[in-house]
């Protein structure tokens, strides 16, 4: 069997979040990864450090935090990935367009090609903020502008999506060149340069804080107990009873709206001409998989619980560039093997290079958030930003 064509880098990212990723994932290991996690945890020790002074700095006003004079919503977590971020700034950005709000979803761009860091820091030229969409058309493709920017460009019309590491920059841009009034701040718990009206925090109800470390011996970005500044949290992930994890939350908010969620198949389509298959075609079928993202067991184990048969799985790091030589290889693989489709997810599909033909299926699989309890909540949270960016204009 031929080895997935991973970077070093790559493969020891998959195996540290293997140990780091989950409660109990790191016990009976040999003495040399034991000590590998003793010197990762003393790297989590100064993250801390550096993490609680930072907010210091911030909570104090020795460092500032910028308006923009309207509605900023910052969707985010206290993890690192795996959460469904971008289902949910999906459904804010939806529903709030609906409502009347001129939105623009400011993203930072996360490994999108731009120029090396050395060239970055030498240059003297600001460059101007990279629109993916103004709300009428998609300007930039996925390798330019990042997967999760040009992925929410193409399922939200009319919605504004900007790409910039200077989020501030960005949110004047989108005001003034685009006209926007609301503000969505994708990946923003941590963006504290730029000031938020309302904090949205996502959990994942089946792994909520890991193994309670900060990176890199665990998957907390900052420290739980900074949860206290979410205004509505969002459970994510939520089959069957949540208690627990409602409970663990509760331990560090006891405030905040709470919104129980699932991330829910809808659509299957393929990755190039865009044709759409019900979800009821997958029972009895025979799939093969490919995926770079951070949690790929929900992704695969969703297609079995809609009936079908997962028999090879190709896995890359969260955000793999792929080249045309890796796709082609995994559609043979999946032909050989007999299978009727090679399936991969939403974020991956638009980093797939371009086959005018395929010796097989290639579909990807359409996510969309389906809140399960807490719908008041978060109609509450949307009137209430209505409601001020409305009072704003007057």
């Amino acid at each position: 069997m031929r080895k997935t064509r991973q970077s070093g880098f790559e493969r020891l990212e998959n195996y540290l979040v293997k140990l780091i990723q989950e409660k109990g994932a790191d016990q009976n290991q040999p003495g040399s990864i034991r000590f590998l996690l003793g010197v990762l945890k003393g790297f989590s020790f100064i993250f801390a450090l550096i993490v609680s002074f930072r907010y210091f700095l911030y909570r104090t006003g020795l460092l500032r935090r910028f308006p923009l004079g309207i509605q900023v919503i910052s969707i985010g977590n206290v993890t690192a990935g795996g959460t469904g971020k971008t289902p949910v700034t999906e459904i804010f950005a939806r529903t709030l367009a609906s409502q009347g709000r001129k939105v623009a979803i400011l993203s930072r761009g996360y490994r999108r090609k731009e120029a090396p860091w050395w060239k970055r820091m030498f240059t003297q030229v600001v460059e101007p903020p990279l629109v993916v969409s103004d709300g009428k058309r998609i300007r930039l493709d996925a390798a330019t502008g990042g997967d999760e920017p040009y992925m929410l460009a193409s399922n939200l019309p009319g919605v504004a999506v900007v790409v910039d590491r200077n989020r501030v920059k960005a949110g004047r841009y989108a005001i003034k060149r685009l006209g926007c009034d609301t503000i969505i701040l994708d990946d923003g718990f941590q963006y504290q340069k730029l000031k938020h009206s309302v904090e949205v925090v996502l959990v994942d109800s089946t792994n909520p804080f890991g193994n309670g470390n900060m990176l890199p011996r665990g998957i907390l970005r900052e420290p739980a107990r900074h949860l206290k500044r979410a205004d509505i949290i969002f459970l994510t992930k939520c089959r069957g009873d949540v208690s627990a994890a409602r409970e663990e939350i509760r331990k560090y908010n006891r405030t905040a709206e709470i919104v129980e969620c699932n991330h829910a198949p809808k659509v299957l389509k393929d990755v190039w001409s865009r044709e759409e298959y019900p979800l009821d075609w997958l029972r009895g079928k025979t799939l093969c998989t490919l995926s770079g993202i951070a949690s790929p067991k929900g992704f695969e184990n969703s297609l079995r619980h809609l009936g079908a048969k997962v028999v090879w799985c190709e896995r890359y790091a969260d955000h793999h560039r792929y080249d045309s030589s890796e796709v082609l290889y995994a559609l043979n693989r999946s032909a050989d093997m007999g299978a009727d489709a090679l399936v991969t997810t939403e974020k991956d599909a638009v980093r797939f290079p371009r086959f005018e033909t395929s010796p097989i299926k290639c579909l990807y699989l359409r996510i969309a958030i389906e809140i399960l309890r807490g719908k008041e909540n978060f109609t509450q949270i949307i009137n209430r930003i209505c409601f001020r960016s409305a009072s704003a204009r007057q």
